[in-house]
């Protein structure tokens, strides 16, 4: 059975975007989908501090829970990334981990594998967010599930959100696209095999030119 990993970015494990991303989660269970949700956002999760032990030891040097879903990528078809907006940007504590995980540990484990990202906000800052997370699938090999408008709630509590109806249809829509395409990809895959990875050439202009 196919399996979606949600994160969590939010503090709140009951809040505004956790309404969403359970909207989804019923929607993958009607198609079939496995799911598991972790909350990230009201852990002690710091940043990336450039330090390279990644690329020797195949795994991040802060030992937390970064090591611990990186090191079990391989579960998950799909992954969805949902965040608050915080000043026009999604949670830091949700960049945080995305930023270590997506570099220490999922390059390889993500290829081919099914993002989308989901914001709620109050007002504004919303599209913003989006393109934010976003850009962790588009340099991670994904396949970037969307929807029927761009994957957002209003709302200021989850009761506000439970009335957000078009808002609560886009994350349907979306589940339903990204459990197709998690089964596409799947058959794809055993007909024609997986696209080929290059990883030969870092372009860096370390010579300044």
């Amino acid at each position: 059975m196919s399996k979606v990993l949600l994160i969590n970015g939010s503090p709140k494990s009951n809040g505004c975007t956790a309404t969403a991303l359970e909207e989804m989660i019923k929607t993958f269970h009607e198609e079939g989908v496995e799911t598991e949700l972790i909350q990230v956002g009201n852990k002690d999760i710091r940043g990336c501090v450039s330090c390279g032990y990644c690329n020797e030891n195949g795994k991040c040097v802060v030992d937390d829970m970064v090591n611990e879903v990186a090191a079990r990528f391989d579960e998950f078809d799909g992954v969805v990334l949902g965040s608050p907006v915080y000043y026009g940007s999604p949670n830091g504590t949700l960049l945080a981990f995305c930023d270590r995980l997506f570099f220490s540990g999922a390059q390889g484990a993500s290829h081919m594998k099914v993002g989308a990202s989901v914001v709620s906000c109050r007002r504004g800052g919303n599209t913003a967010s989006f393109d934010v997370l976003n850009k962790y699938f588009t340099i991670s090999g994904m396949a970037v599930a969307s929807s029927t408008y761009w994957n957002q709630v209003h709302g200021f509590t989850a009761e506000d959100v439970k009335k957000d109806l078009e808002g609560l249809q886009t994350m349907r829509n979306l589940a339903r696209n990204m459990s197709f395409m998690i089964k596409a990809i799947a058959d794809a895959k055993d007909k024609y095999g997986a696209p080929k990875l290059e990883r030969e050439f870092f372009t860096s202009f370390c010579d300044g030119k």
